[in-house]
């Protein structure tokens, strides 16, 4: 492992004093740093749209998506995974983020396990991947073994592969399908990766996963009318949701959710298209899931 040859692992020039600054001169020169990470997302803004439609056609087809990676990376990808059930009410097995070492290395890292190139494989058979699934694997550096013998797993299955790296040339880059890589530069504190490369990461998994949800009909005009009101909180930005939607108060809102037992979809539609909740069901799905498109199938007013 030649860390001087990657990126990620270089002595930053511009934060070589930053032990000698004032608390807040240490946290301008980070925030100055962080100011980088979206400028070198947005040369890739292609490439990401290109991993989208993969996704969108995996998931179409009836595949999963599933992200890989080792400490940092992976409970990015698992932070990510685990917000989209409730988020857009997509079943918990949907988008799914597996980590080296297993559950205890969300909180505590498991040594040795990220070097070990076929421990990827044996939590991806656990998940019974199949042909139709597709596999992102995450590593800052792009040579993780757990993440590298993952992803040559996934094609050996006949899977989609997409890496996201935040170096050149990865080994990584070279096994996938689609190689997204966001060059954040050094870290303000040399190789601390969780720092720029993992606020990319993030970033990137939000568009891919937010992008997906709005092509796959989860999201009406910039609402998430999809979420799962399983907490007080989330009861209450339902009732917001169909409130802003359809035009109505928070109290026939109310009164529409329970009707439609809680789906801020389908009682959007019964508002806006005049009709009762089987007809409203019907027409969502003839309307493949999609707001827009039931109401414009019963003629109903679209906000």
């Amino acid at each position: 492992m030649k860390l001087e040859k990657l990126v990620t692992e270089a002595r930053n020039p511009d934060t070589i004093d930053i032990d000698k600054q004032s608390s807040l001169e240490i946290v301008e020169l980070i925030n100055r740093e962080d100011q980088k990470v979206a400028a070198a997302i947005q040369t890739i803004l292609p490439d990401i749209a290109k991993v989208v439609d993969a996704i969108v056609a995996a998931i179409q087809a009836g595949g999963r998506l599933f992200y890989l990676g080792a400490g940092t990376s992976g409970r990015i990808g698992i932070l990510d995974a685990s917000e989209c059930p409730p988020t857009y009410g997509t079943d918990p097995e949907l988008v799914q983020g597996l980590i080296a070492g297993g559950a205890q290395a969300i909180w505590r890292a498991v040594e040795g396990a990220e070097d070990s190139d076929i421990l990827a494989a044996e939590d991806l058979k656990s998940k019974q991947l199949n042909a139709a699934d597709i596999v992102i694997g995450i590593a800052a550096s792009g040579r993780t073994p757990y993440v590298t013998g993952g992803l040559r797993y996934a094609k050996s299955m006949g899977c989609k592969t997409i890496s996201l790296t935040c170096s050149p040339e990865s080994e990584m880059g070279r096994i996938a399908d689609h190689s997204l890589m966001v060059v954040t530069g050094p870290e303000v504190i040399m190789g601390s990766t969780r720092m720029k490369a993992g606020t990319a990461q993030k970033m990137v998994l939000n568009m891919l996963t937010t992008a997906t949800m709005i092509r796959l009909g989860k999201v009406y005009s910039n609402l998430m009318v999809d979420v799962q009101a399983t907490n007080r909180k989330l009861q209450e930005r339902a009732k917001r949701i169909v409130s802003l939607a359809a035009g109505v108060s928070q109290s026939e809102a109310e009164k529409t959710l329970h009707a439609a037992s809680g789906s801020a979809k389908l009682a959007i539609v019964m508002i806006l298209a005049g009709a009762s909740a089987a007809e409203a069901a019907q027409l969502l799905q003839a309307g493949n899931g999609f707001v827009a498109k039931a109401l414009t199938l019963r003629g109903g007013k679209t906000n």
